[in-house]
């Protein structure tokens, strides 16, 4: 009879013991990599807690009971003053739409960078194949540097205001996007480029005609949801002076002014604002990527 397993010809079978042995060897291997990656986590991690409690002006574990202090003032400040929430909700609005607004410009601002990005950096899609190395590199450092760095820098080129908050926040956005945007483009069917190659296109119409339309569901999704985090990123920069919702936020929470009722009300807005921004985008993305 013919051994399928090992085929017709005769001679020495492999020594399934042999087989055995080095998967055991294996298993062993990966554990005692996960044993001495988990030891050096906790190593890590313990340094990490003495050298900040070195640091501490207090101790961590004597001031862990008063963690919930802040927050139970606020609340009970906003329960008592919570007939001022519905009036507080229409006075903060304004505010709220400037954040919007800085999101969404810096959203598309970033996005239209991390196209052209991703593009240029896509093995196999590349303009110029030899500069794809500097184009990752442009991504990388437009991600490494916060948002808030580059918004503290421009506040003194360009002054307080939304714009600043605009460009750092789209200079994080095409980096991050643009990283996404490549590993997309990376999986995409290179035969309609082939075809177009073959008739003559221009690199632009390649892309255009030939990638664009297979990858656009996914980019789009991932936008949206970089909408979503620079909703929140745009409040976070209102604390250094960049206006929107986060300005009126700093100044509410300033201790004892007794304005922990606008606290719960921006609080509560940006969460509403977030939910319905997750949901819109969920239902976008449905669309798009499955057809639901």
């Amino acid at each position: 009879m013919v051994d399928i397993a090992f085929g017709p010809e005769k001679g020495q079978r492999p020594d399934l013991g042999d087989t055995r042995a080095a998967y055991l060897e294996m298993v062993r291997r990966k554990r005692m990599y996960g044993g001495i990656l988990l030891a050096v986590f906790v190593a890590m991690m313990a340094s990490g807690f003495i050298l900040a409690q070195e640091r501490n002006a207090g101790d961590f574990w004597s001031g862990l009971p008063m963690l919930g202090a802040f927050p139970s003032e606020v609340l009970s400040e906003a329960w008592a003053n919570r007939a001022n929430l519905p009036g507080l909700f229409v006075e903060f609005f304004p505010s709220l739409v400037e954040t919007l607004n800085i999101a969404a410009v810096a959203t598309l601002l970033g996005a239209l960078m991390a196209v052209m990005l991703a593009l240029l950096a896509t093995r196999g899609l590349a303009r110029w194949p030899r500069a794809i190395p500097l184009f990752r590199r442009m991504m990388d450092a437009s991600r490494a540097i916060p948002e808030i760095v580059v918004a503290l820098v421009l506040i003194y080129i360009l002054g307080g205001g939304p714009v600043p908050a605009v460009i750092a926040i789209a200079l994080h956005t095409g980096g991050a996007l643009g990283k996404l945007f490549s590993e997309v483009a990376e999986n995409a069917d290179l035969k309609p480029v082939e075809g177009l190659t073959s008739v003559g296109a221009t690199w632009g119409q390649r892309m255009w005609l030939g990638v664009i339309p297979q990858v656009a569901p996914n980019w789009l999704s991932y936008a949206l949801l970089r909408f979503e985090v620079n909703v929140r990123a745009s409040a976070i920069l209102g604390f250094v002076g960049e206006g929107g919702i986060g300005h009126d936020l700093k100044l509410a929470m300033q201790w004892g002014q007794g304005r922990y009722d606008q606290v719960v009300a921006i609080f509560l807005l940006l969460f509403l604002t977030i939910v319905l921004i997750d949901r819109l985008s969920d239902r976008v993305r449905l669309r798009l990527v499955k057809g639901i």
